[in-house]
This record gives C-alpha cells, structure tokens and sequence, in this order.
C-alpha cells in the first residue's frame, strides 16, 4: 500500500471568512438614501407622475435651492439607480422621483417663513373670531386654547 497524499484542504482553512456572519433580511425601503453630507439634508423631488413628465415641479424645487444628486456624489457603497441619458444624465432616480439635496440652513430659513406665515393667521382667526357676532346678537364663544374633548358612548 502506497501513502497517498490528500490534496483536499478543510473548510476552516479556505479563503471565506468565518467571522462574518449574513446581515439579516429586511423589507426593502423603497427611498432609502445615504446619509447627506454635513451642511445637507436629501429629499426625494417628484420628476414624472403617471408617466407624465412634471417639469414644472423640478423647476419650481430648483428655484426654491434644491440640487439634484449625481450618482458618482455618493459614498461608493451605495449603489442607487442613475438615469442612463437625457436630461437628468447621472442622476439618482427612483420610480418618477429624482434624488435632491439642500443646504440646512436654507431649510431652517424656509420653516421660520412658514411658521411666521402660520403665526399671522392664527393672529387673524383669533381676532376674528373674536370679533364675529352672530345673527342673534350673542357672541361666539371661542376657545383660544384650540383644545377639543371627543367621547363616546353615553354621557354622564
């Protein structure tokens, strides 16, 4: 008898880790996006709406400081679909929405505008409630605190 020699190498001993174990499934966020840059915040713009292109929105979102993302902008392990050609050429898209980004402090100007523009009115709707009289000449009572109590059932 001749001593043969294994060739065949332990599983231990080839090249996969061993260390790493697979990352557990989850559902599929349909707009997940990396983390933006420091000074950024992203957001999906809607680029078409049942097949109908909606250019006036992605106007409208490039007026207000909105940039579109480029593909080669994000960190290389995220792979996101990139239009192929036309006029987005190199842009995060997905499903009719474009990939954008904006600078955080054109986003904290844009909230105290609208929260100065929602302040105002509140101011008129309380003045004029306030002010409101009813056709029987008794007053409207109104609840500055804007506080309201559902029930159901029966009342005590």
């Amino acid at each position: 008898m001749t001593d043969k020699i294994s060739t065949r190498n332990s599983r231990e001993s080839e090249s996969h880790d061993n260390t790493t174990r697979n990352k557990p499934w989850r559902p599929v966020k349909k707009l997940e996006t990396p983390p933006p840059p420091p000074g950024y915040e992203y957001r999906w713009i809607r680029e078409s709406y049942l097949g109908q292109e909606d250019r006036s929105n992605i106007s409208y979102r490039l007026r207000e400081g909105w940039e579109l993302v480029k593909g080669s902008d994000l960190p290389p392990e995220w792979e996101l679909p990139v239009t192929e050609a036309g006029r987005h050429a190199g842009i995060v898209h997905n499903e009719g929405l474009l990939l954008a980004k904006i600078p955080t402090e054109t986003v904290e100007q844009r909230r105290a505008y609208y929260e100065g523009k929602a302040a105002s009115a509140k101011e008129g709707l309380d003045n004029t409630m306030f002010n409101e009289v009813r056709s029987n000449s008794q007053y409207v009572k109104y609840d500055p605190q804007r506080s309201s109590q559902v029930s159901f059932g029966k009342t005590k």
